[in-house]
């Protein structure tokens, strides 16, 4: 018996170890149509607040729920979020989802991140609107396994959820894509709602008119 207790409790330190010396990545995924400073400041404070080593920014190949008519290439919005992280050495350009192409699940896209890097422990950021819809999600308990949830505090949203979430206060700031898009077809300035570089972009390539 005394035999089967070292044995275990080796075992449990050689995972606490192993878990200990793994590189604590954050995941935003999302359509980025286009990348806000909301995306930037949630980035932001949960890396410093997790005191996490990098966040990845990783834009879908096809937009969920957008008539593919209506969405932007991948090409732009990708072009768009390398020219907003570019000045944090703490963001990085995640691709693995657009390179798939089509529509791709959050199980499809952590199960090959995991298996390609098994050096990093992930941290699968998403609003506090969502978790409500985590038990909806494909394949969520296998997810679960694969992934820590942080969850972005958000007023009128419940912290009550049947899966592990870390959660995170954020400043609320008040900005989404949806309402850049309205600002531009209207002609109205964008000017401090996105990165500066973010905001030529999207002038010189002349998107979101009508």
């Amino acid at each position: 018996m005394v035999k089967i207790a070292e044995q275990t409790s080796t075992q449990v330190a050689t995972q606490m170890q192993a878990t200990a010396k793994k590189r604590r990545i954050g995941i935003l995924g999302g359509t980025f149509n286009p990348p806000h400073l909301g995306h930037l400041v949630i980035a932001d404070q949960v890396a410093t607040q997790l005191g996490l080593d990098q966040v990845l920014f990783m834009p879908d190949a096809e937009p969920p729920h957008v008539d593919r008519k209506l969405a932007i290439p991948a090409a732009d919005r990708v072009a768009m979020v390398e020219a907003a992280i570019k000045d944090n050495p703490l963001f990085k350009l995640e691709l693995t989802e657009v390179q798939r192409g089509g529509k791709s699940y959050s199980y499809d896209t952590m199960l090959q991140l995991t298996r390609e890097h098994p050096e990093n422990q992930y941290y699968f950021i998403i609003g506090g609107d969502m978790v409500a819809y985590l038990p909806k999600w494909y394949r969520i308990d296998e997810l679960d396994k694969l992934v820590q949830f942080v969850g972005v505090c958000r007023q009128g949203f419940t912290r009550e959820s049947p899966y592990p979430v870390l959660w995170v206060d954020v400043p609320n700031i008040g900005i989404s894509s949806t309402m850049i898009r309205d600002q531009i077809r209207r002609g109205q300035s964008v000017r401090y709602l996105v990165p500066t570089m973010v905001d030529l972009y999207i002038k010189e390539h002349l998107l979101y008119r009508d």
